[in-house]
């Protein structure tokens, strides 16, 4: 049961690795092939991203990643040492994308539980059938990493246990401690011994019995990983290579003055090669790449302190959860029906200081939780590259505000929205440059991906300079596919702009892979609505189109504003609400199809009375005996209905069971939260209502 408990978290961690590795891989490749040309030290980062990911899968014995990441280092550590001519890095680039992909699909099945039964050969000939052609085209008789055969490799075995210690060979001493948390460090322990192979020719370690005591991991967790080796590698070099290493939390590294700490070891101590790849942790070459320093330091000693460590995501909804918890247990304690009358006023200054501390902490923890969006905005980088190149457009990508911060869960459903603004724009929005050389236009378009904060929300505005949305097409198509829900006359420019993001609605005559059969902006309002957030649609002919997401911070805990209607109780998210006031007889009217609507400030609002949408016994039914409450969504706004305001509160939002919550999301109410007297406050989404 343990074995399996430390296995899954291995997993998990190499997961998580990996992911990082291939974001960092599309970002190099997707910045560098515009210029056709990739910088040096561009080709030495790709060859140490393809050999980590080739180690670790190895590790994990996913061989058909390994093979393929081993196929793309191949190639990668060819263009470095030899710098060929003739390479196009346009055709580079798909291979190694393509690749990206195979190993983003094999990530998500173990993620899923499933069986990695992808084939990479397709791939792998591929990359090598290129790697032949641009040897030929530079004349190259050098063969990659060619494989010794059976007698030279225990030749060279045999001379290298006979080897004795060269006079100017450096002893090192190392003391590693590992991240906490990442599970298996005898593993972890065995793969840094194994990648140290390349630099060192004598390797001893402490604990010596790494796989055989299971109570090395824990002594290693305690005492540190004591490695001690003998390279002609210097200081410097030996640091910088460690430095990769993204698990190290602790690291001294000493040179020492001679080789007096390795007599406490036998020959028989001596690294074992083969016992290493007896547990599988790697079945191939450990080349590491050249270091360029040349330093040469003596009698240093450095410890390497990493200040940041990596939290399970479900912890930190964990301790949400329980912030949440304790944001409901205040409220019950300070709000105490019993407490009603009496003066307290110690009592008030404890409860308003343990309110300030739990503030405190709230903030902290939602601060714990917030990523900035740049991550998911550059993720489009790809979508770009890859959809123009198909429709034959030229198209930029320019990132505004990518430092902006949002909850983690607010991530997770943007991802989707975001795709399809993107590729609508590219498909739908921007011309091709045949047309936009017509219009006077630069050839390339150009669509822009902005983020900013706006009080509680964030907006994510999705801009192009395409040919904009045309009103009279948007209105043909509508009254063809009988998506109109008033007049013509009677619609607004921004109402005729937001059909596009009316399910089933698409423009497109032909239908194609990217679009043309009506899903795709309405999946864009549906994920948008689930967060409490709101769409606007705003376009220029010929100029462009902008749309923009309204976005909360979070989706845990609001500021919300209960009020009363009967026996019920309700809560209304306050960044919804314009204001709240008492109407005059003389401002109610009625519309011509017999609606309430009421005057405010010349303007005419629909009336909506709660209680007889939720059918709820009240004694206040006529206007000016209750209270309006002016909320606004997507620009539009009107009057609820209410019997009196309760005051402001934080409630924490806990999400309705599925079997009701598609039902009543119709009729306005969005979940519910559990206030101080016990009672349980329905939370409205004021997007129901209009």
């Amino acid at each position: 049961m343990g074995n399996q408990s430390d296995n899954d978290s291995l997993l998990e961690m190499f997961v998580f690795e990996t992911t990082q590795y291939l974001e960092r891989l599309e970002e190099l490749i997707l910045s560098n092939e515009k210029s056709n040309c990739y910088t040096q030290t561009v080709i030495g980062e790709i060859f140490r991203i393809m050999h980590n990911i080739k180690s670790s899968s190895a590790m994990m014995l996913l061989t058909d990643i390994s093979k393929l990441a081993h196929a793309m280092e191949d190639f990668f550590f060819f263009v470095r040492e030899e710098k060929p001519k003739g390479i196009d890095y346009s055709v580079l680039s798909d291979f190694i994308l393509e690749g990206v992909d195979f190993i983003k699909v094999e990530l998500q099945k173990i993620k899923n539980g499933d069986t990695t039964d992808g084939d990479p050969a397709p791939l792998i000939k591929n990359i090598k059938e290129y790697l032949v052609l641009i040897k030929k085209q530079n004349n190259s008789t050098k063969l990659m990493r060619a494989k010794k055969t059976t007698k030279e490799q225990q030749s060279d075995d045999l001379r290298q246990e006979q080897k004795t210690l060269l006079p100017e060979a450096n002893a090192f001493k190392a003391v590693i401690y590992f991240q906490e948390g990442c599970e298996m460090e005898n593993i972890r322990a065995y793969q840094v011994v194994h990648q140290l192979k390349g630099l060192a020719s004598e390797i001893y370690y402490l604990p010596d019995d790494l796989v055989e005591n299971n109570d090395s991991v824990q002594i290693i967790r305690e005492q540190g990983f004591e490695v001690f080796f003998k390279s002609e590698q210097t200081y410097q070099q030996i640091l910088a290579f460690c430095n990769q290493n993204i698990l190290f939390k602790e690291l001294e590294l000493i040179q020492l003055e001679n080789d007096d700490e390795f007599k406490q070891f036998t020959i028989s101590d001596k690294v074992d090669l083969d016992k290493v790849n007896k547990i599988k942790l790697e079945e191939f070459s450990a080349e590491m790449p050249q270091l360029q320093e040349k330093t040469s330091e003596k009698d240093v000693s450095l410890v390497i302190r990493q200040s940041i460590i990596g939290v399970n995501v479900d912890k930190l909804d964990k301790l949400m959860d329980l912030v949440g918890e304790m944001v409901i247990a205040e409220a019950m304690v300070t709000q105490h029906p019993e407490l009603k009358g009496l003066e307290l006023d110690n009592f008030n200054k404890a409860a308003r200081q343990l309110r300030k501390i739990i503030n405190e902490v709230q903030n902290f923890v939602m601060s714990m939780r917030m990523v900035p969006l740049v991550t998911t905005f550059q993720k489009m980088y790809r979508v770009v590259r890859d959809m123009s190149k198909k429709l034959n457009k030229e198209v930029e990508l320019e990132i505004i505000g990518g430092e902006t911060e949002v909850d983690k869960n607010i991530i997770e459903h943007v991802s989707d929205p975001l795709l399809h603004l993107v590729r609508n724009a590219i498909d739908h929005g921007l011309e091709s440059p045949a047309e936009r050389r017509k219009k006077g236009k630069a050839e390339a378009g150009k669509i822009t991906l902005e983020a900013r904060s706006a009080g509680n929300d964030v907006l994510i505005v999705v801009r192009d300079n395409g040919k904009g949305l045309n009103k009279e097409k948007l209105m043909k198509q509508a009254k063809k596919k009988g998506l109109l829900r008033k007049q013509e006359h009677e619609m607004t420019e921004r109402e005729i702009y937001n059909l596009i993001l009316v399910p089933g609605f698409s423009t497109k005559e032909q239908t194609t892979e990217f679009s043309g059969r009506g899903v795709g902006m309405d999946v864009v309002t549906n994920n948008v609505e689930k967060m409490g957030g709101d769409v606007l649609v705003d376009s220029v002919p010929d100029e462009g189109t902008t749309i923009t997401l309204k976005i909360p911070l979070t989706l845990t805990i609001i500021d919300g504003m209960n009020i009363s209607v009967g026996e019920a109780c309700y809560t209304i998210p306050i960044n919804t609400i314009k204001e709240c006031f008492k109407p005059k007889e003389t401002e109610i009217i009625m519309d011509l199809d017999g609606n309430e609507m009421i005057m405010v400030r010349g303007q005419c609002f629909p009336i909506v009375r709660l209680y007889q949408l939720y059918q709820v016994k009240t004694e206040i039914t006529c206007l000016t005996d209750g209270i309006l409450m002016m909320v606004e969504n997507n620009e539009k706004m009107l009057c609820l209905f209410v019997d009196k305001l309760l005051g402001e509160q934080q409630v924490v939002v806990k999400t309705l069971p599925s079997f009701i919550g598609s039902t009543i999301k119709k009729k306005g109410l969005v979940g519910c939260t559990l206030l101080g007297d016990g009672s349980i406050s329905l939370i409205l989404d004021v997007a129901g209502f209009f």
